[in-house]
Parts: C-alpha cells; sequence; structure tokens
C-alpha cells in the first residue's frame, strides 16, 4: 500500500509534527487513518494517492497505520477505519469516515485546496476593504464567470454586494446556488441577513424607532424594524430583545416573522452559546 510520491508519506509519533501540522500551514493535508486488516481502507490509500499526485502538491497526504501508531489512533479519536481527517494551520479542520466515491472526495477537497479563482477573491476582498467595491464586484464577477464552481466567489460576491446595499443581486446569486451549496450554514447565514437587510432598507433611524417605542411600546413594526439594525450592526443581544417582545404582544406580526428572526439569528451564531441558549429558552417560555 505504498507509493513513491513527493506528495504521499508515512507519518508516525516521531514525525508527525514536521509531516502534518507543519506541511499544513503550507498546504492541506490530507492524514488517512488505516489499518492492514481494513478493506475499505485497501480501496481507498490508492485512490487518495492517485489525487494527491494528480493535483501535484496543492494538497498532501499522510497515512498513519493505526496498528502502529497507536497513541496517534488514541490522540485523534480514530473509532473506525477508514478515517481520514484534513488538517490546516495545524488544526482538523474536516473529516470523513469510509471508502467515499472518487467525486465525493473531489467535492470534499475543493473546499479547502486554493484555485486561481481564490487568489482574485482576496484581491478583491482587498480592494472591497480599501473602499474600491465596485472594483472588487467586477472582479469577483469575472472570477465567477471563469470559475462557476468555485462558490467561495459567489459567496463573497454576495457580501460585497450586501455592503453596497445591492440587496436584489445579492438575493439572485444566493438563489442561483445548487440546493446543496444553499444549505451549507455559510449560505445560510447570508440569506439571514439579507432578509434582514431588506428590513433595515427602509427602516427609520434608529432614534426615531426608539422614540416611536418609547411612545408606544406596542408599536411592533418600529421593534421589528429596529431588531434588523441591530443585527445588520451584529448587535444580537438587542435584536433578539425585540424580536422577542414583538412575539410576546402579537405572535401573528407578519406572519410569524418574530419567531422566525429570532431562529435565523440563532442559526447566524452557530446554534450554540450563552445568548443562543437564554433566548431560546425565553423563546420556548414565551411559546408555550
Amino acid at each position: 500500500m505504498m507509493s513513491e510520491s513527493p506528495y504521499v508519506s508515512v507519518a508516525t509519533s516521531e514525525n508527525f509534527s514536521r509531516v502534518v501540522i507543519e506541511n499544513s500551514y503550507r498546504v492541506p493535508v490530507l492524514v488517512d487513518f488505516w489499518a492492514d486488516w481494513c478493506a475499505p481502507c485497501r480501496v481507498l490509500m490508492p485512490l487518495l494517492a492517485g489525487l494527491a499526485n494528480e493535483f501535484g502538491g496543492k494538497f498532501l497526504l499522510a497515512k498513519v497505520n493505526t496498528e502502529e501508531e497507536r497513541d496517534l489512533g488514541a490522540q485523534y479519536q480514530i473509532r473506525s477505519l477508514p478515517t481520514v481527517k484534513l488538517f490546516r494551520n495545524g488544526e482538523v479542520m474536516d473529516e470523513f469516515m469510509g471508502a467515499l466515491p472518487e467525486g465525493d472526495i473531489r467535492r470534499f477537497l475543493d473546499q479547502y485546496i486554493e484555485r486561481a479563482s481564490d487568489r482574485i477573491r482576496q484581491d478583491a476582498l482587498a480592494a472591497h476593504e480599501r473602499g474600491e467595491s465596485e472594483t472588487a464586484i467586477s472582479m469577483l464577477q469575472s472570477a465567477m464567470a471563469e470559475d462557476p464552481e468555485n462558490y467561495r466567489v459567489h459567496l463573497d460576491l454576495v457580501r460585497v454586494l450586501m455592503d453596497s446595499q445591492d440587496y436584489q443581486q445579492a438575493d439572485e446569486i444566493l438563489c442561483s446556488l445548487p440546493a446543496s451549496q444553499r444549505a451549507n450554514p455559510e449560505s445560510r447565514a447570508l440569506q439571514n441577513r439579507l432578509q434582514f437587510a431588506a428590513v433595515a432598507k427602509d427602516a427609520m433611524p434608529p432614534e426615531v424607532l426608539l422614540e416611536r417605542i418609547a411612545a408606544n411600546p406596542s408599536d411592533l413594526e418600529a421593534r421589528y424594524q429596529l431588531s434588523a439594525i441591530h443585527v445588520l450592526a451584529g448587535d444580537y443581544e438587542p435584536a433578539l430583545e425585540q424580536l422577542l417582545e414583538v412575539m410576546r404582544r402579537n405572535r401573528s406580526f407578519r406572519d410569524d416573522a418574530a419567531r422566525e428572526g429570532m431562529v435565523a439569528v440563532f442559526e447566524m451564531l452557530g446554534g450554540q452559546g450563552s445568548l443562543v441558549s437564554r433566548y431560546r429558552n425565553l423563546m420556548s417560555s414565551a411559546l408555550y
């Protein structure tokens, strides 16, 4: 199961730091945990080695024999074979188990291997940071046309368009993504953010909304618009507080928009953390 290749190596406890950790700061490193007795391992390993050679150093493959390197198997909590972990910048970024088909492995790698369009992305985002948003949009549009399957370009373009308040085009790009891409957490967060942006676009200034709420605590439209402004500013707790109050006062407001808005914020926050836990409990109490 060995192969002569500059892109494939055997990792042991003694050389793991050099072969895997140090190299992962340059390129992604796939670590294939295997054993002689594992039939799927014998199917997967030559496939991974072939891809490593094909990609010519854009990622490296390290093989760990778990029968000989039990400490590494225990350290990385290997419970089934084969298990493949992807290291980047010294950390495990992703993994898969079992002998996946080649197409699935290519899609797995595609998330982490730099492409020519990724370099354009970096230059475009740097231009956007300098305030040259029109240039950034043009660069990203060109990169998207040249490499339509690099969906990282699509999402970066959506972010720049949203910063430029071109919500319609941002929405069109998100809707054009394949269903599998629309369902990933990054895309979902942008979809949620876009919904709040649409509300905030037509909102009055925050100080006016606060005056309206002070004068009439049941002004649910003002509360809802204020929550959207808070979300776009990254102030999630006051946003959740306004949405919770709208839900308490009128569950049917905008067809349950307050509850849906709270769920969207939870999703934007990764679905975990003390803020999410607290407001999820408060939402449940208000509902039931």
